[in-house]
């Protein structure tokens, strides 16, 4: 598990660093634009954040539509989209009117933008990864359940067949008959004692049958029972 987290750690560490650096450049350039334009210091200080803020609100509104299961909306991308491009063509507005500085200026927005996409979609790519794995628990636990009802069901059956007859003439003291697939159990554990010579247990008689131990164990003793009344009879 180890060997798999480490590369993504690295990815991580070099993507806010690529991040750090090209914020602090793009930053610079949107804040020299802004005094360009006759913005006071303080409010030139202020655009760069509101420009590259839309962009970190955008991918986190994403990043919680992964981690919840939901679609991507329209309004999260498209703000997503229209601040990258303002971040871009802000840090493009400083540059000298050829194409090697427009390139030079538009490039640390570029790589914060990349940057930091890449930061998001590991983070999105996580977030699906923890909600897969809930949902995969919960389908267990749902199964679990059902399996838990079904045992329940099937020992509701089995303590129903556990529910002997009574012998009309016999006393509220006096032993209960063997119901007829009790019966047919306890004549297959006499048959296995007759050829291995030692009579089955609770348990092997519930498992030939596909009960549960504590009713093999109970056919076992009913029949017992039943098999000394009968010889002191």
């Amino acid at each position: 598990m180890e060997s798999f987290r480490w590369p993504r750690w690295v990815t991580i560490a070099a993507v806010l660093l690529l991040a750090g650096i090209a914020a602090v450049v793009s930053y610079s350039h949107m804040y020299e634009l802004a005094l360009r334009h006759g913005e006071p210091e303080w409010r030139a200080s202020l655009f760069p954040l509101s420009v590259d803020g839309m962009i970190v609100g955008a991918s986190m509104t994403l990043l919680s539509d992964a981690r919840h299961g939901r679609k991507d909306g329209l309004l999260p991308w498209a703000l997503l989209i229209m601040g990258s491009g303002a971040s871009l063509a802000a840090n493009v507005a400083v540059a000298d009117p050829t194409m090697w500085s427009r390139i030079i200026h538009a490039w640390p927005s570029f790589a914060l933008i990349g940057a930091y996409e890449l930061l998001m979609r590991e983070f999105r790519t996580a977030a699906r990864s923890v909600r897969t794995a809930s949902a995969a628990r919960d389908q267990s636990l749902r199964a679990e359940e059902e399996e838990a009802q079904g045992s329940g069901a099937s020992e509701s059956g089995e303590v129903a067949d556990l529910q002997t007859v009574h012998d009309p003439g016999s006393g509220p003291g006096e032993m209960l008959a063997l119901s007829p697939f009790q019966d047919r159990a306890w004549q297959w554990a006499l048959e296995q004692q007759r050829e291995t010579g030692r009579l089955p247990s609770g348990k092997e008689i519930a498992a030939h049958f596909g009960r549960k131990e504590r009713w093999g164990r109970l056919v076992k003793q009913r029949g017992q029972r039943e098999g000394v009344l009968a010889k002191v009879g």
